[in-house]
């Protein structure tokens, strides 16, 4: 393992969380998906504007571009327990993860204004820690079932996900609770929006049908 390869996982983890799926599965479809319904270029947004179908591979091309570099990561440059920063150490994993969520949420391609994180963070912890992971997408679908908002359902998600980490991770694992931790505040910055919507009864469900650009909200 060589300070080079750390890097490029890095700089991989990054760019291939920027790919803006929801985005280039709108425009197959002739749409700029940023301008219809939430104007968001996520997975609740193109499963609404578009369908079922495209929302699933919006889903699926999100959760792998966090799975995939949190899983190289913990094969090829992580070993449980070691301290040595250059050969396993945890801090490894934890930033090829975070890297492609903040490469989602922050895409260089689409002028760094991208997704709400939350595909891609269950993505980079079944990875991590698969157990509290299911468990989070249980809660997930438990919450939509009852309400029938997403961001409802992602945010609950993120709540339960560290709670779930702190009962099953193991204390070499910590830190990766600790991630979720973060990635849990950060779910609720990037749904703010949908929160002043929750709170004023206006936040679409996941079966509307966009209305156009002309019904588009923050």
């Amino acid at each position: 393992m060589t300070h080079t390869k750390i890097g490029l996982l890095f700089i991989a983890s990054y760019i291939l969380g920027a790919i803006p799926s929801g985005y280039i599965i709108g425009r197959l479809k002739g749409i700029d998906i940023r301008k219809h319904g939430s104007g968001n270029p996520g997975t609740a947004n193109v499963y609404r504007t578009l369908g079922k179908v495209p929302g699933i591979m919006t889903f699926t091309v999100d959760f792998l571009k966090g799975f995939v570099p949190a899983m190289v990561a913990m094969h090829y440059f992580y070993i449980e327990g070691s301290m040595d920063f250059s050969k396993g150490h945890w801090w490894i994993p934890v930033m090829a993860g975070a890297l492609a969520i903040i490469g989602h949420i922050w895409t260089v391609f689409l002028n760094f204004h991208g997704g709400k994180g939350v595909a891609t963070s269950a993505g980079v912890f079944m990875a991590l820690l698969p157990i509290p992971t299911v468990g989070a997408f249980i809660t997930f679908g438990l919450i939509v079932w009852r309400t029938s908002h997403i961001s409802t359902g992602s945010m609950m998600a993120s709540i339960a996900l560290p709670a779930l980490c702190i009962i099953f991770a193991t204390p070499n694992q910590k830190p990766f609770t600790l991630l979720a931790l973060a990635v849990c505040a950060l779910i609720f910055y990037t749904h703010i929006p949908n929160i002043k919507r929750i709170l004023k009864g206006e936040e679409l469900s996941f079966q509307h049908k966009d209305g156009g650009e002309n019904g588009k909200k923050n």
